[in-house]
Parts: C-alpha cells; sequence; structure tokens
C-alpha cells in the first residue's frame, strides 16, 4: 500500500484540508473533526483501497485504517500545509452543534486516544511481571520487582496528571496548569495529610478525605472547570499580567475547590459506577456478560466504549478487579472467530486473505479490520460475533472471570491480565466465544463475492454463446471484404497503448482502439446483437450481423463501483443498430470518485480477420457513429 497516495486520497474525500479542523489516530482509525461532515464522500472512502471502513460517531468522522493507521496519519499530516492542531497541541473545539451526548463521548475519546499507548504499555508490564510472580521466576521480595513493578505502577498512580494533560488539550486550556493542578492532589503531603485520622480544613473549610492516585473522574472534572476558569481569568486580565496572574489564580482556584468539593464527589460517583457493575455481575449469573457480551461490538462503533474505561481503571483501583475487561476479551476473540468462518466458507482467493488476516489481527485484540473490512462487508459474519460474543460473555460472567489490571489490547497479548483465580474461566471463554462465532459463520453462511477476475472474464465472453452466430457470419463474407465500425462516444480517439491495464495495451483482449469520453453516452457501433451487458453495467458485449464481436468497456477498474453512476438501458439478447443508446454513465461522478475513464472499443475475436484499419481520427474528437475503423475479412 503506498500510504502517501492513501493518505492524499483520504485528504482529498474529506473534504479537502481545508475542511480538516483537526486530526488525530488512535490504535486503527484516523479520527477528524470536520468544519462540514456533507462535505466528505463517505461512500467513496469506504471504497478506497487501504481504507477498512467509515463511520460517523461522537461528533468525528472516523476512518478506518488497521495496524498502519501510525504511518498512514504521519504521511496524512506531511501532506497538509498547517498542522492539524495549534502548536499548543490544544484541540480546536468543535464549531459544530452536537447534542450533550455527542459532546460528552467526544470529549472522554478525544481525552482517553492519545494516552492509551502509555496505560497499554503500563498494564502490559504489569501483566508480565503478574506472569513471571505466578510462574515462581521471580520474587515480589526482589529489587528487580520494584523498580518493574513502579515502571507497571507508574503511569496508573499518577493517572490524574497524565489525564489531566490530555483534557486540558482537548478543551483548549494551558496543558500544563492541568499537570500542575493533578500534580498538586497527589503531593506526598496532601496524600499523608488525607491518610491521617486528623480533621482537614482549608482557610476553615472542610476538606473531605479521598484517594486521587489511579482515579479518573475527579480530575476531568477539576480540568474542566479549570478551562473555565482560566479562561474567565484571561478574559480579563491585561496582556502585560497574563503570564504571571492567569495560572496563579487558577491554580488557587482550583487545587483547593478540587480538595473540598469535586475530589470527594468525583470518588463517590467513581465508587458508585464501579459498586453498580460489580453488583450487577455478582448479582445477575450469566445475563449481565450475556448483554455486555453481545453488545459490546455494537458500543465500539457508536465510540461509546470509551465511556467505560474510566469505570473500568476505577474497578481495578478501588476493588482490585474489573469484570468488563474479560467481556471485552471475547467480544474481540468472537469478531475473530467470525472472520476465521468467513475464511473457511468464502471461494474468493481475495476475500479469504483479507479474512485470514484480518482474524489474526483481531485475536491480537484489534477488531476494526476484521469487524469494519469483513463482518460487517458480509453482514451475516457480523451477527455471528455478536452471537458468539453473547455467549463467550455469558460463560465468563456465570463464573465471575476477573482481570486484575489494565491493558491496551484485550486479545492474545492481554491474556496476562487475567492471571489470577479466575484465569482458566477467561481462557475458555475466549476459547468459546470465537469457536461459537466461527461455527455460527459457517453454518448460517453469507453472499460471497465472485473473484473480480473471474467476474471481468465473464462480462468480457458474454452472457449468451456467440461463437457458432460470429463463425456463421464471417464464413459468408468475401475476402477483403470491409466492416466499418463507429464510435459509440463522444471523445478523444487514443491508441490502446495509452490504456492503464496491460489487459488492453498489450492487446491481449482483442484489437482496436480507446475513447477519453467527453459525454456519458455508449451507443451501439454496429448493427447485430447485445450478447452482455456486466452486471455493474461498465462493459457491454456486441456480436455483429457481420460476425465481429465487440467489447466496449467504460473506464478502467470501474467494476468495482458495482454499478454505481451506470444506467444500462439494454439487455442481453436485444436488437441494436447504429446509433441505438446502449446504456448511460455519470463522467463526473465517475472521474470524481478516483477512475480512469478512457473506454476501449476492440475486436475480441480479432484472429478471424486478417487486419484492422484505422480511420485516420486518432487523437482527434470523434462523434456518435461517425467511422473509427474498419475489420477487413
Amino acid at each position: 500500500m503506498d500510504r502517501n497516495q492513501l493518505s492524499k486520497e483520504i485528504l482529498t474525500l474529506v473534504g479537502g484540508e481545508e475542511n480538516v479542523e483537526q486530526v488525530i489516530h488512535c490504535m486503527t482509525r484516523l479520527r477528524f473533526n470536520l468544519h462540514d461532515d456533507k462535505k466528505a464522500q463517505k461512500e467513496q472512502l469506504q471504497k478506497t483501497d487501504g481504507v477498512m471502513g467509515v463511520m460517523e460517531s461522537g461528533g468525528q468522522f472516523q476512518v478506518i485504517i488497521g495496524n498502519d493507521v501510525a504511518n498512514v496519519y504521519k504521511s496524512l499530516v506531511s501532506n497538509m500545509s498547517k498542522a492539524p492542531q495549534s502548536e499548543t497541541g490544544a484541540s480546536t473545539a468543535s464549531k459544530k452543534k452536537q447534542n450533550p451526548i455527542s459532546q460528552l463521548f467526544d470529549f472522554i475519546a478525544g481525552m482517553f486516544t492519545p494516552i492509551l499507548s502509555a496505560i497499554t504499555g503500563a498494564g502490559m508490564i504489569k501483566g508480565i511481571i503478574a506472569l513471571l510472580v505466578a510462574m515462581h521466576w521471580m520474587s515480589d521480595k526482589s529489587q528487580t520487582y520494584t523498580i518493574l513493578a513502579a515502571i507497571g505502577d507508574g503511569a496508573f498512580y499518577f493517572l490524574p496528571i497524565i489525564l489531566a494533560v490530555s483534557a486540558a488539550r482537548k478543551l483548549g486550556s494551558n496543558m500544563f496548569i492541568g499537570a500542575a493542578i493533578g500534580a498538586s492532589i497527589l503531593h506526598p503531603d496532601i496524600t499523608a495529610l488525607l491518610a491521617s485520622n486528623v480533621k482537614v480544613s482549608f482557610i476553615g473549610l472542610p476538606v473531605t478525605a479521598a484517594t486521587y492516585s489511579s482515579t479518573v473522574i475527579p480530575i476531568v472534572i477539576a480540568i474542566w472547570l479549570a478551562s473555565y476558569v482560566e479562561k474567565f481569568i484571561d478574559k480579563y486580565t491585561h496582556a502585560s499580567l497574563k503570564l504571571l496572574v492567569v495560572p496563579t489564580l487558577t491554580l488557587l482556584i482550583i487545587v483547593p475547590l478540587t480538595l473540598i468539593a469535586v475530589g470527594p464527589l468525583g470518588s463517590i460517583i467513581g465508587n458508585g459506577l464501579s459498586g453498580g457493575i460489580s453488583w450487577l455481575f455478582e448479582n445477575t449469573g450469566a445475563l449481565a456478560g450475556l448483554l455486555l457480551g453481545g453488545t459490546f461490538s455494537l458500543i465500539i462503533m457508536t465510540g461509546m466504549h470509551y465511556a467505560l474505561v474510566p469505570i473500568m481503571i476505577g474497578s481495578i483501583a478501588t476493588l482490585g478487579y474489573d469484570y468488563m475487561i474479560p467481556i471485552m476479551g471475547a467480544a474481540n476473540l468472537a469478531q475473530a472467530g467470525a472472520t476465521l468462518g468467513v475464511f473457511l466458507k468464502s471461494k474468493n482467493a481475495k476475500v479469504k486473505t483479507v479474512a485470514f488476516s484480518t482474524s489474526l489481527t483481531a485475536i491480537m485484540g484489534v477488531t476494526e479490520p476484521a469487524m469494519y473490512g469483513v463482518n460487517m462487508r458480509f453482514k451475516k459474519p457480523f451477527t455471528a460475533a455478536l452471537i458468539g460474543g453473547a455467549v463467550g460473555g455469558g460463560f465468563m460472567s456465570l463464573f465471575g472471570t476477573k482481570a486484575y489490571v489494565v491493558g491496551g489490547l484485550v486479545g492474545l497479548p492481554g491474556l496476562a491480565m487475567f492471571i489470577g483465580p479466575t484465569f482458566l474461566y477467561a481462557i475458555l471463554g475466549l476459547i468459546i466465544a470465537f469457536v461459537v462465532a466461527a461455527i455460527v459463520t459457517y453454518v448460517i453462511g453469507f453472499t460471497d463475492e465472485k473473484n473480480e477476475e473471474a467476474t471481468q472474464a465473464a462480462d468480457a465472453a458474454g452472457e449468451i454463446s456467440t461463437e457458432e452466430v460470429a463463425q456463421s457470419a464471417i464464413s459468408s463474407l468475401p475476402k477483403g471484404e470491409k466492416i466499418p465500425v463507429f464510435s459509440p462516444i463522444v471523445g478523444e480517439v487514443k491508441p490502446l497503448s495509452e490504456v492503464n491495464d496491460p489487459a488492453f495495451s498489450q492487446e491481449i483482449m482483442g484489437r482496436g482502439w480507446a475513447i477519453e469520453p467527453s459525454e456519458g453516452r455508449v451507443v451501439s457501433p454496429v448493427e447485430g446483437t447485445v450478447f452482455s451487458i456486466s452486471k455493474s453495467g461498465h462493459a457491454v458485449g456486441l456480436v455483429s450481423d457481420s460476425g465481429l464481436e465487440m467489447l466496449i468497456h467504460v473506464g478502467m477498474d470501474t467494476v468495482k463501483l458495482k454499478g454505481l453512476h451506470f444506467t444500462p438501458h439494454l439487455k442481453a439478447g436485444d436488437r441494436v443498430k447504429v446509433g441505438d443508446l446502449i446504456l448511460e454513465f455519470d463522467l463526473v461522478e465517475i472521474r470524481k470518485a478516483g477512475y480512469e475513464t478512457i473506454t476501449p472499443v476492440i475486436v475480441t475475436n480479432v484472429d478471424q480477420f486478417s487486419e484492422l484499419e484505422p480511420a485516420g481520427n486518432q487523437h482527434k474528437v470523434v462523434k456518435e457513429q461517425e467511422l473509427l475503423y474498419t475489420v477487413i475479412v
């Protein structure tokens, strides 16, 4: 895949650089904030090679690339004349009107996406440590353990600082003031003071004891309030004093406010959510797992899964375990299983290749390529994946399966997250989800795609037998007879060597000339019978009364449009005279979609004739029914 070319195509199809307000990327997606979503050509983007799918969620226009998204993002940014975000890293807040729910999900996604790499790395290290200790390959009393544990715990212990930076960036406020707020509430003296049994107050106001390390909600609320305080102070402060006054007053207002009111409120909300989820899993048996496992892929599609991240982190911070992470794993493995079912069932070589590779990717925890590139594309496998996720999730919930650390990729690389008393149930649940989804996909089936090569061959060969008709007509013609072929299209005549397809340029399919159209009409160049119009409408086969077997192929690779922008007016078996309208096509839209429109007009049974004679109008514009070339018997 040419990443540079792909990034240019994506930039064009989202409405151009001037339509891009902001773009970031996560594990598999380019996430655009566009000035006008209507300018994006969603349908054409979905058909672009290298793009797995397109979706709109939480105020973002998301282009799903897969594992190579980081490199595509770099190429995209290099192709933009201006940076996709301000020099300070602050996000330009979207000016489009969104409902509050969309705004919330956009904020959560924008806040957590940039920090996922830190959480993923730290979570994986914690999982590896747990595995080493469980296998007795390392003592939890050793200095090596202490250092590794600090590496794994660091990102989580100081999560409020990391989140403060990311939240401030998303809100367009000063990231470093945000970091200072996070650092203040985590200061060792504050931590020790709140952990003591004495009453704490600030200028006479009571400070409620709360733990801030590894928490999410208190710092998020604090930074949200700080963004308003900072902007308010900045607005009414003289430019010469801003550097001194704005950060000073913001810290003096927000840090005490967080300790007195925000922190305790955030802790209550976080503990309530964690406790509520735990109660649900501990008191409903398999039901909670069935529901979450069966709907988690749908939750990912809406972007709502980011709203669960704070709850998962909070559960592990307060309870030491989380019930939802294993269910996520079941849903991911179900997507992998469904894609494997497509691989086993499909007869299309290209589909099998894509299905197998995306199945492996999903097993590793990155599901978007499998979900959007295969399962949703064929529809029924996606349903099978939901069923597999529900069954695997129900099994895990029934046996109280837990995750003990937070990792990034909930798949094979993240198995260490489940090491603990319920580890065996986690493994069995993942296997069940994978196998059930694969079997259901194979059993219920799906509408497979024909091999493109076979489809094109069928388009060229025709839908009805013509060999005997053509041979009979040719045998009745005298030697040296000249058969005229008239132009079926208005446009510039070009030699086949200029066609960007070796099947035509090397005259493998037949001989003739090509036309670069200036109008979107195809009329009959001969008198005879239509023996084929491809299902996609881009190719027409004709047999003339004099025995010519002809192919008119509108554009290159236009079979991929699957009929879009083509309107056939006849069908196989219809009689035609020179000039009869066969089909129309939208020249502008086909070119806008990125396809060449040069149209070969060739004789496919050329070996039955002695010579093709040009009309002398090469590189000149011809009209419909103007002589294009002559075939000599």
